[in-house]
């Protein structure tokens, strides 16, 4: 089912009736969007990325930044009515979204999707999960409100050209009004109350793009999830009458208005027949995207050839132009911190020449402040390619040169990273990546959260289900 043809909405036309609006008409697919609509493919597809994301999430809630949080909560107080993944408390709603978006977001280990914009579409699931705990809907009706984030953020990342993360705005800016469609599924929303909930998501939470420039810090993982509980929010306020702005996409003072860009919204006539879940891509290494393509070819070097870090001279790596600038300038040659490291290239290939391996573990502030990390990540140097550049987002190309101290040069070059949809993680790659960051919760434990998720769709078993997303050891 599409939204039908709206790509000649007038841009500044505040006096058409609310109906005629983008978003309304998202709201209205969102409001029909049923199970039976859900071909095999997709419905297999929301188990895997909600493993993924639980596994993401076991890891996430044991970082310094997701504990911090924990403990504002736990003195600010609230109703206990929604489940926090790893620790198996209940908190109060929005304070669970916050939560839960931030342990699957925390590592940045999560899935990825990026055309004109990246985003993270799970980061958006912990709000329908909660909506789902507070209305009392089945495990199907917040398995319908997570595929809506996929389908909208996606489609989202794709209609702005240039992509506003080159107009200096974060992604996040685009997740608060994912979140909120996604939560109003589950809560049962009128097409009208997640017209305004959207409107109120989207008008209060447009993010800076400076969480992701220079040294990075805790905010570089956290504004999604902070979108997130905005989305949430706004949905409640709906819910009580409350009113946002309908012309929040295309009208006077709208994204289309501020942002000095072109936007494409036909890009979501196809929602319901193009399902962008498809098309997402989960992580292999828990760091920002654009290095996975690099560091798959480095450590694909170094094992082929038997090179450990002190046989190589110099690495050359030619990549996107945006990866050069936002993985490679001065700050990230001397991370300090752990979002630093992972979001720094020459520090991510470092740690796959020293260790053959880029894990969650490296990025702990004891190696990332290791000296024989200075020894090495100068060697690396990063330029620019501008044909990479005109064949992205079809293509993720790179090209790694390493040259050994004894004269040899090796290359590589690839076109998409491990994980890419046309290059996925198996089912068991997706289950070796959520044991190795389920610890403390026992191989019976894990067995069966595996075997529940299989089954989510015919038991309904939401509160079931969560009861088994806690640690056990």
């Amino acid at each position: 089912m599409g939204v039908g043809s709206i790509s000649g909405i007038m841009a500044h036309d505040t006096d058409k009736p609310s109906t005629e609006y983008l978003s309304y008409q998202l709201a209205q697919w969102v409001k029909d969007l049923s199970w039976d609509d859900l071909p095999a493919e997709v419905v297999d597809e929301l188990r895997r990325y909600l493993l993924d994301s639980l596994g993401c999430a076991f890891g996430g809630s044991q970082t310094p930044d997701w504990i911090m949080v924990r403990d504002m909560i736990a003195e600010e107080g609230g109703s206990e009515k929604c489940t926090l993944f790893g620790e198996g408390a209940k908190v109060a709603p929005i304070q669970a979204a916050f939560l839960n978006a931030l342990s699957v977001r925390a590592q940045d280990y999560n899935d990825i999707y990026w055309q004109q914009d990246p985003c993270h579409p799970s980061d958006c699931l912990s709000a329908p999960l909660a909506g789902a705990e507070v209305s009392g809907a089945g495990a199907r009706d917040f398995l319908l409100g997570m595929l809506v984030a996929y389908e909208i953020q996606q489609r989202l990342c794709e209609v702005s050209f240039p992509g506003i993360r080159e107009l200096g705005w974060h992604h996040a800016t685009l997740t608060a009004f994912a979140a909120a469609y996604a939560a109003g599924k589950p809560l049962g929303l009128s097409t009208e109350q997640l017209q305004h909930a959207v409107g109120i998501a989207g008008a209060a939470n447009c993010t800076l793009g400076a969480v992701t420039a220079g040294h990075l810090t805790m905010m570089k993982n956290t504004v999604s999830p902070m979108a997130t509980r905005a989305g949430l929010e706004a949905c409640f306020l709906a819910q009580r009458g409350f009113s946002g702005p309908a012309h929040i996409f295309e009208g006077k003072e709208s994204l289309l208005h501020v942002m000095d860009s072109e936007w494409k919204w036909e890009i979501f006539d196809d929602l319901g027949k193009d399902w962008r879940i498809l098309k997402c891509g989960m992580k292999f290494f828990p760091t920002e995207a654009l290095t996975h393509a690099p560091i798959s070819c480095t450590i694909s070097i170094c094992k082929d050839n038997d090179l450990s870090a002190d046989d190589i001279q110099e690495i050359r790596i030619k990549t996107l132009t945006k990866a050069a600038d936002i993985l490679s300038d001065p700050a990230k040659y001397r991370p300090t911190t752990r979002e630093s490291a992972d979001h720094s290239l020459p520090y991510c290939i470092t740690m796959g020449v020293l260790y053959g391996r880029v894990t969650p573990d490296l990025f702990d502030e004891d190696v990332v402040r290791d000296p024989r990390v200075l020894d090495h990540i100068d060697k690396i140097k990063v330029f620019a390619e501008p044909d990479f550049e005109a064949a992205f987002p079809k293509v993720q190309r790179c090209h790694v040169a390493v040259d050994t101290v004894d004269g040899r040069t090796f290359e590589k070059q690839i076109d998409w990273p491990k994980g890419d949809p046309r290059d996925p993680l198996s089912d068991e790659e997706i289950r070796a990546k959520f044991d190795a960051l389920a610890v403390g919760v026992s191989d019976a434990r894990r067995q069966a959260i595996w075997d529940a998720a299989a089954k989510l769709p015919e038991t309904n078993d939401l509160a079931g289900f969560l009861n088994l997303c806690s640690r056990d050891q």
